[in-house]
């Protein structure tokens, strides 16, 4: 599958002024007139369909001719001529991620912002406080590269908890500054230019974007609704003699798919037939709700070909602590731990210390959390039924992907827009989580790691002023 041109850089990088009435003087940048003149090129829109698409946006480009560059006025000082943006090739595609975008117009525009992953209630104390005391106690200068010796270990010890698996904790487990760096030194320490990598979509941004910067070709298998099942044979047909890796998120973000066995047993022996490695993202683990958890890496033969990743934030509600990490076998380490070496080198001392309070903490905290989360998923789930979407099923995550279209809105995100003006709710448009665009175009996510009340008002906003067309 050829990988479709991806715009989502000039869309997200302009995306504020697309909000705001055809009234309102745009209150993001001027440009230059060697800006305007190469986002008015119109060989541009015909070569980047999917911002071409959207006749608002275009609305949007022509109106930036009326703004003028803006001058110095300091004697000293010449009149600056301002330079259109750089970025190297392999990142052009890329710019402001669609979250950060969504969570600032959830601001701007009073919304409730049921959009980006991040808990609006916060992590416990008794993690907060283990934090606070590390940074007493002076464990504040730069952690060991690959992480803290008690956070290792306690990493080694709950991963056995959970897949039976013994690890070295010295040579198999690499701390990173979240699971996004986790990703990136995964991608950038054993993936090289020209290889093969599989991905599910729709997937995670960073993906992709780690995969471009690595140089690798990315290959696609599009899971489709309504179970979003994995289809064997075309992967089978995927794969081939340069096929590097297969990127596995389970649960999976966006959709709340959980692999099953069935399929989990199927790439594995795909993988062991065609001598292929597994990244697993397994961030969501602890909020798995219709069946259990599998880690690919506990499979027979897997675990030398594996590489799991992990983080803190998701399971203790402590996103902005960043702490996340990689088990690998000591051949594959090696290459993580030389990738990060040169990205981070280390993570926050003190809440590697906070962590392994966390991972120590005992089975009632994570039953409790899944209770927990499985109460706030009804209450949304539920409410989306009633307003009238149509509901995907959601084994795990914290997320719901619908089915936008009772609502008459064109695409994902037109839709999206019209939530956050009209009805004063954020959700993310799926479309920027596939190499086609067109394949999520029908799909928005939501998120239920908010507080019980975020979640009734955003419903009973939706109930009130989202009408079916």
């Amino acid at each position: 599958m050829q990988a479709a041109e991806c715009t989502w850089t000039h869309f997200e990088m302009l995306r504020p002024l697309c909000f705001k009435s055809p009234s309102t003087t745009p209150l993001f940048f001027n440009f230059s007139k060697h800006f305007q003149k190469g986002f008015s090129d119109s060989s541009f829109f015909r070569s980047n369909r999917r911002i071409s698409n959207y006749p608002s946006f275009m609305a949007t480009i022509s109106s930036l001719s009326t703004h003028k560059d803006p001058v110095s006025t300091h004697d000293a000082t010449p009149n600056i001529t301002h330079q259109p943006v750089q970025v190297a090739k392999r990142l052009e595609k890329f710019k402001t991620t669609i979250f950060t975008q969504m969570s600032m117009l959830a601001i701007k525009h009073g919304a409730i912002n049921l959009g980006q992953g991040f808990p609006n209630f916060d992590g416990p104390d008794f993690v907060k406080e283990a934090a606070i005391q590390a940074i007493k106690d002076g464990k504040n200068q730069y952690a060991r590269g690959y992480g803290v010796p008690d956070f290792n270990n306690a990493i080694a010890a709950r991963f056995k908890k959970d897949t039976g698996l013994v690890i070295d904790p010295e040579k198999e487990v690499t701390v990173t500054s979240g699971c996004t760096e986790a990703i990136a030194a995964t991608m950038l320490g054993l993936i090289n230019p020209g290889d093969e990598v599989i991905l599910f979509a729709p997937f995670y941004d960073s993906y992709e974007a780690t995969l471009s910067m690595a140089g690798a070709k990315v290959k696609c298998i599009t899971l489709r609704p309504p179970d979003f099942a994995v289809p064997i044979d075309e992967l089978k047909s995927t794969i081939s003699k340069n096929t590097r890796a297969i990127l596995i998120n389970t649960p999976h973000n966006p959709t709340g798919k959980m692999f099953t066995r069935e399929e989990l047993n199927t790439i594995a022996s795909l993988c062991i037939e065609n001598d292929v490695l597994v990244f697993t993202d397994e961030v969501y683990d602890k909020l798995a709700f219709e069946m259990d958890h599998i880690s690919m890496a506990s499979l027979p033969g897997m675990y030398e070909r594996t590489v799991t990743m992990n983080s803190l934030g998701k399971t203790f509600s402590l996103t902005g602590w960043k702490i996340g990490w990689a088990i690998a076998p000591p051949h594959l380490a090696w290459g993580v731990r030389q990738a990060h070496s040169f990205l981070t080198f280390a993570t926050s001392t003190p809440m590697q210390y906070a962590a392994t309070v966390a991972l120590q903490a005992p089975d009632s905290y994570f039953a409790e959390l899944k209770r927990d989360y499985k109460a706030k998923k009804a209450i949304l789930v539920q409410g989306l039924k009633d307003v009238g979407f149509k509901v995907f099923p959601s084994s795990g995550t914290y997320f719901v992907v619908v089915d936008h279209t009772p609502f008459g809105l064109e695409n994902d995100i037109a839709f999206c827009e019209y939530l956050i003006k009209e009805v004063g709710v954020v959700a993310i448009p799926t479309s920027v989580f596939y190499l086609n665009p067109d394949d999520g175009k029908n799909l928005v996510r939501f998120t239920f790691c908010k507080d019980e009340e975020t979640l009734r008002s955003a419903v009973e906003r939706m109930k009130e002023k989202l009408k079916k067309k």
